[in-house]
């Protein structure tokens, strides 16, 4: 199970980005999969999963700017952000877990992760 992150980058305040998860010798058909950020001193955080039968889930206090989808094929997850402040820069890593995610929330539920790709929001 291998998962890649990319669409990270540098944006102004106010900007959007769509962050990419792609499923590398398998398909996420049997898996839930989220997005995790950590920025520089912080834990890594869950702010949003897609359970393995499609239902979204969002951290409450961005629940208004983000939106998960998963392709038709079912290999690669994205992340819309929307509305991106400084304080949203941070490594983005998409993890994954076969079926079930005991808490989405919880780093401990997903057994495989990315590298990470980097957000940057400044002006």
């Amino acid at each position: 199970v291998q998962l890649v992150e990319s669409g990270g980058g540098s944006v102004q305040p106010g900007g959007s980005l769509t962050l990419s998860c792609a499923a590398s010798g398998f398909t996420f058909h049997d898996y839930a999969i989220a997005w995790f950020r950590q920025a520089p001193g912080n834990e890594r955080e869950g702010i949003s999963s897609l359970g393995h039968g499609g239902t979204p889930y969002y951290k409450d206090t961005m629940k208004d700017r983000l939106s998960i989808s998963i392709d038709a094929d079912k290999t690669t997850v994205y992340l819309r952000m929307s509305n991106l402040q400084p304080d949203d820069t941070a490594v983005y890593y998409c993890p994954a877990v076969w079926r079930y995610a005991l808490f989405w929330y919880y780093v401990n539920s997903y057994a495989h992760w990315g590298q990470g790709t980097q957000v940057t929001v400044s002006s």
